[in-house]
């Protein structure tokens, strides 16, 4: 077997170094080429500062001003909008607080009605119920004269019947309701 091809072992202290194509160290270090370096970066500075101002910045600045614009337009109609909303709520709430106190008189007015016209039936109810009640007491009255009227009759009839069976012969009638009569409690007719 064959043993493959190992390179050789770099001998201490040689490094190889690859030739530069420029010959030197770092080209910004160099100091050959430092004045056209600085040179350059004028122009180059010059030229991106005299773009930014001219071109790009006021590009720049006239679209931030478009946006303040629109941005003040757009807070602009969102006061109006909130002033109108404000507005249409104030109108809402006046109108609703109308519509209440007017609902508030209306009841008011219905109670008082009814009222009145309850007050004025029960007046009526009453003069009816204080008319029918005499008329009750006034016939209470003439039956209870009538009743105690039979009821002299009767008691005079009964001791009359009475006295007759005890003693063989009839009282005078005017003797007996004259006792009947003395025997009774006295009322207020």
């Amino acid at each position: 077997m064959a043993q493959p091809h190992a390179p050789a072992p770099l001998k201490e202290g040689l490094i190889h170094e690859p030739a530069s194509e420029h010959g030197g160290g770092f080209p910004p270090f160099e100091s050959s080429t430092f004045v056209a370096q600085t040179l350059w970066l004028a122009l180059s500075f010059g030229l991106l500062y005299y773009l930014m101002s001219k071109i790009a910045l006021p590009q720049i600045a006239g679209i931030l001003h478009d946006r303040q614009a629109r941005l003040s337009g757009d807070l602009d109609q969102a006061a109006r909008a909130k002033s109108e909303a404000d507005g249409a709520r104030d109108t809402y709430e006046r109108a609703l607080k109308d519509a209440q106190d007017k609902a508030k008189g209306i009841a008011q007015a219905t109670r008082e009605q009814l009222a009145s016209e309850a007050e004025t039936r029960r007046k009526s109810l009453e003069a009816d119920l204080a008319t029918k009640l005499a008329e009750a007491e006034g016939q209470i009255r003439s039956r209870t004269a009538t009743a105690m009227g039979s009821v002299r009759e009767v008691a005079a009839d009964a001791a009359t019947a009475i006295v007759e069976r005890l003693t063989g012969h009839a009282p005078d009638r005017a003797a007996v309701e004259a006792a009947y009569d003395r025997t009774r409690p006295q009322t207020a007719h």
